[in-house]
């Protein structure tokens, strides 16, 4: 294969089709990593009911399988990662691309650079919550603070639930991303409109958030997406629930003016 600079315009193409395969392997992953995440609930739920029996011996199986499901699920998120940086910073040079070598140098930094307190740590934190809270609601768990105990339970993936620009659900955003700074979502488009109408340091638009936006960090993060739709899903089973009491009530009022 002729290297990308032989033929005038060749790396664009080839940018083309390395943005277009990165955005459908991205798009494969987001819902590979959904499919964790649900079944990580899933088994939270039977661990949970697990406890109420003081099945204990059972509840550490799950939470042993849950540890290595969670493993699994980090280098999926670090695979999301790097797609999400190749997409955005690829560049042909003057020699073929080793892609096998970029990959890795890339990983290797992803790594390098992983938060100390990942998702996967925050998920498993969560399981072992709720599993703690069967029999012991309002407890520290071992080795932990009170206060530890409330920020964890009242800490949400998904900060704010409406763009604090736009007000429209972060559901319903066409491009939603994200501050590294402070956490909030916003629209694409509303937000980097509000940075460059700023001429003094830009404090996010989200009542009582004294942090500065930057523009290189307000970003569509890598699972930003996937809490978004979990979210979503989450709305729709409530919203299945509540039709399913409503017609529940229906029901047995129906069945009570025909025994009377």
């Amino acid at each position: 294969m002729a290297s990308t600079s032989t033929f005038p315009g060749a790396g664009d193409g080839l940018i083309g089709q390395v943005k277009n395969a990165a955005r459908t392997i991205s798009s494969d992953n987001r819902s590979l990593l959904l499919d964790f995440r649900k079944a990580v609930g899933m088994m939270k739920e039977i661990a949970v009911e697990l406890e109420k029996q003081n099945q204990t011996d059972m509840v550490k199986e799950v939470e042993n399988t849950v540890t290595e499901l969670l493993d699994e699920y980090e280098n999926c998120v670090d695979f999301s990662s790097l797609i999400q940086s190749i997409e955005a910073n690829y560049q042909p040079g003057p020699e073929l691309t080793n892609f096998k070598k970029l990959f890795d140098e890339e990983l290797a930094k992803i790594k390098g650079s992983r938060s100390s307190n990942p998702q996967s740590q925050q998920l498993l934190r969560q399981f072992r919550e709720a599993v703690w809270n069967v029999h012991h609601a309002g407890q520290p768990m071992p080795g932990e603070e009170q206060a530890d105990i409330v920020m964890t339970s009242t800490q949400g993936n998904i900060l704010n639930i409406t763009c604090p620009l736009t007000g429209k659900p972060v559901t319903q955003l066409a491009e939603p991303v994200r501050s590294l700074t402070c956490k909030h979502i916003y629209e694409k488009s509303a937000i980097m409109n509000y940075i460059r109408r700023k001429t003094s340091p830009c404090i996010c638009p989200s009542s009582g958030c004294p942090k500065v936006l930057q523009s290189d960090r307000v970003v569509s993060d890598h699972l930003l997406l996937v809490e978004i739709e979990e979210l979503r899903s989450s709305a729709v089973e409530a919203a299945v629930a509540e039709v399913i009491e409503d017609f529940t009530y229906v029901a047995e009022d129906s069945s009570h003016l025909t025994d009377g």
